[in-house]
């Protein structure tokens, strides 16, 4: 295995373990994260999709199965994350998670681009 092979699937597991965790948390802890979808007027229904999104996505990119797939899919989920809950720019915890929602948006792009060409 090149070192270049081994730097793209370290990379991969790193941003799978953000989305894996982010589901399994979701799941132990539901309230904080429906409480912040109530605020933005997101209906609940969305919930267990974004679990099964972040957990089967993040699954995906950690075993590298249709790993370019899952990595876009999680680019524009981290597009729309940035759009819908983080926009409130007069507050600096919010601009720093819309900057860094779209700079994983763009990381995740890279990775699809990748690894499907």
């Amino acid at each position: 295995m090149t070192t270049a092979a081994i730097v793209l699937m370290v990379g991969r597991g790193l941003l799978a373990a953000l989305f894996l965790l982010a589901g399994l948390t979701k799941i132990l802890q539901p309230k904080p994260v429906l409480d912040h979808m109530a605020a933005e007027h997101v209906p609940k229904i969305f919930f267990p999709a974004v679990i099964a999104l972040e957990l089967g996505a993040g699954a995906a990119l950690l075993t590298g199965w249709n790993a370019g797939w899952a990595a876009a899919v999680l680019s524009v989920f981290c597009l729309l994350t940035a759009i819908v809950f983080h926009r409130n720019f007069a507050e600096r915890a919010e601009r720093t998670q819309f900057i860094k929602d779209i700079a994983l948006a763009g990381g995740l792009a890279f990775v699809a681009a990748s690894t499907m060409a």
